[in-house]
């Protein structure tokens, strides 16, 4: 099969040009090509903000939404 090289600018306009249905598709595929990383993003994150809770005395998994998000916005905000 021959190779076509194109620019990421290129390359974004074909797939503008293509149906809805086969810019899922390739949504689809490159979300796959990437979930592996995402989930491990995600893990680091889960246990930062534990560890991060704990630190100041709270248990993440024990804490309400709200209290959550008090405790980011707090951490956020630190200096």
């Amino acid at each position: 099969m021959p190779v076509l090289n194109l620019t990421n600018e290129q390359a974004i306009e074909l797939v503008k040009q293509l149906p809805v249905e086969q810019q899922a598709k390739i949504f689809q595929f490159l979300l796959g090509q990437q979930w592996e990383q995402w989930q491990l993003l995600s893990e680091y994150g889960s246990d930062k903000v534990r560890l991060a809770a704990q630190e100041r005395g709270h248990d993440w998994d024990q804490m309400s939404e709200d209290e959550q998000e008090a405790l980011i916005d707090e951490i956020v905000h630190e200096k």
